[in-house]
């Protein structure tokens, strides 16, 4: 076990796996979808994680209306998630970080963000790049691009938390430092860090940048 120091200007956090506990409540609403268009659900489970819906959609059902199903699967996420819980250590450390300091970068809509967010006792974001504000999700890298740009950043100057792999990759791309949340193996070599939740993170706010140690570092098996 070791610890690691890193610097950034702001932080870009995932959602979904990454601040709050959803990847139950996210299948049962996939499984829901899936039932409901007589589909197997596991090639829809095996590629939903970290991904827009759309992408999925278009991926394995083309056949149907994009836009439509959307706002279904909204809709299902709404009702049928359950009470989220935040990951340990989340609203700690987001109610101790100025609200400039910090933005959320999510594949799910900004409605059903703000709806979970509330849920799990987080703060709302003072910036939240939704997956309805870009034209490509992850695991392209549009997301933190249009996040970094956004708060007047270069990617370079941002540090990323994420728990997937398309997320993981979107962000690298975009040229955002990344840090790992959860898992047991190291799902992109690139990756900066590993924490298994933020209880290992602390944060000094500096003049103009964060300065985190990273502590309980370990080797995790690579993909």
């Amino acid at each position: 076990m070791s610890a690691i120091t890193l610097q950034a200007r702001a932080l870009l956090l995932d959602m979904d796996g990454t601040l709050v506990k959803s990847t139950a409540g996210v299948e049962t609403v996939w499984r829901l979808w899936c039932q409901h268009h007589g589909l197997a659900p596991e090639p829809v489970l095996a590629m939903c994680h970290g991904v827009r819906a759309k992408e999925v959609i278009e991926a394995l059902a083309p056949q149907l209306d994009i836009a439509q199903e959307m706002a279904r699967l909204d809709e299902l996420e709404l009702v049928h998630t359950g009470v989220a819980e935040p990951i340990e250590g989340a609203g700690t450390l987001l109610y101790g970080l100025h609200a400039d300091r910090w933005a959320l970068v999510t594949s799910a809509s900004k409605r059903v963000a703000r709806d979970r967010l509330a849920d799990a006792g987080l703060p709302q974001p003072g910036l939240m790049v939704g997956g309805d504000d870009v034209v490509r999700g992850k695991p392209d890298p549009e997301p933190y691009l249009l996040a970094a740009s956004r708060l007047g950043l270069d990617p370079a100057d941002c540090l990323v938390f994420e728990d997937a792999k398309a997320g993981i990759a979107s962000a690298l791309q975009a040229g955002c430092q990344v840090v790992q949340i959860g898992g047991d193996r190291l799902l992109n070599a690139r990756a900066s860090g590993w924490v298994n939740d933020w209880r290992q993170v602390r944060i000094t706010a500096e003049a103009q940048d964060l300065r985190l140690t990273l502590s309980g570092q370990r080797e995790c098996l690579p993909v």
